[in-house]
């Protein structure tokens, strides 16, 4: 598989001296010691040196239908060259993924060249690579370094991320980067320190900055009962992403029980459907309840022609031409 050294000097930090670095990667501002982690376990100061032990580490490679990331609007039916390294800067409880994403410590997976994925990505027809199931900022110099390679070669590159990068991170990567879908979980600083280890401000920011440097951007919001699924809550998401920009998909995801949160029982469908109703009535052209087997569907937000219709992570219909509703000819929001 082309292995790669992984003992790699980070990016975005500065040498206070040989018994510190001071990291910018992401909005944790990590002060390292030498010898030791940031928060994210993976980038450790060895004698005022910065290094990141995620490179190449690959912990998941998949093919995944583009749905599944959820991203509606990027080729809708194409296959995503899927991949992920182990960790998070997050400690969120409901994490859905935290068999990979909680793992301490540096992990021991498959080294993987960035050349090798570009070229399954293409053996395998995919349009794009997801840096998706954990956080990219984890491995972000390992994902800069694939995604340079992967737009010379024709491929869209694809975050899922929780939005906790530095505004400097975002910018490094905004060349390469075509789409990201961005985790806003809580519309409530208490509970993003609580529940997640971070801060809401800065997850706000990086919705707002992607938009600016022309990345397309999708939303995800898990509804953990008795954690954010309150109107007035779901009512301050809808209002904050129409504000920035109505094209906006929002994907309303249903929770299931889970690692530290396995007593919470799953979200109504009925409260799926009201926070759909509170998305649409903030004026977002685009709401879907994600993770219940029921169709997902794409509507001409100027005529209510129903364009695309999805059941699972497959398409079943798509009726749009050119990238218009074949009715009135608006232009349909995102990459076709």
């Amino acid at each position: 598989m082309n292995k790669v050294n992984m003992f790699k000097e980070a990016v975005l930090y500065n040498k206070e001296s040989s018994l510190q670095t001071d990291c910018y990667l992401c909005n944790h501002f990590c002060k390292i010691k030498d010898g030791k982690f940031g928060v994210c376990g993976v980038r450790q100061n060895i004698k005022g040196v910065l290094y990141a032990h995620s490179y190449g580490k690959i912990i998941a490679m998949h093919i995944d239908p583009i749905e599944k990331k959820p991203m509606f609007h990027l080729f809708p039916g194409s296959k995503s060259f899927s991949i992920a390294c182990a960790g998070c800067n997050f400690r969120c409880g409901f994490c859905q993924n935290w068999s990979i994403s909680q793992i301490k410590g540096i992990s021991n997976e498959q080294d993987v060249s960035p050349e090798y994925i570009v070229e399954q990505a293409k053996k395998y027809n995919c349009k794009s690579i997801s840096y998706t199931y954990t956080e990219p900022t984890i491995f972000f110099e390992y994902a800069y370094d694939i995604a340079n390679l992967a737009k010379n070669n024709g491929l869209l590159n694809v975050f899922v991320t929780n939005g906790y990068m530095s505004k400097e991170a975002i910018e490094m990567i905004s060349p390469y980067l075509d789409a990201a879908n961005v985790d806003l979980k809580f519309f409530n600083d208490e509970k993003y320190r609580k529940v997640c280890g971070g801060k809401l401000e800065p997850v706000l920011e990086t919705i707002q900055l992607m938009r600016k440097l022309n990345i397309w951007v999708e939303v995800t919001t898990l509804i953990v009962p008795g954690q954010n699924d309150s109107n007035d809550e779901l009512k301050k998401i809808a209002e904050f992403l129409a504000g920035i920009g109505k094209e906006i998909p929002w994907h309303i995801s249903r929770f299931h029980p889970d690692y530290k949160m396995t007593e919470i029982p799953l979200t109504p469908v009925e409260k799926l459907k009201e926070a759909y109703d509170i998305g649409k009535e903030a004026g977002l052209r685009y709401v879907y309840i994600g993770n219940v087997m029921e169709e997902e569907r794409t509507y001409c937000y100027n005529c209510e022609k129903d364009l695309i219709t999805r059941f699972g992570f497959k398409i079943r219909e798509n009726n749009l031409k050119n990238s218009k509703c074949p009715k009135c000819g608006v232009q349909i929001d995102g990459i076709f």
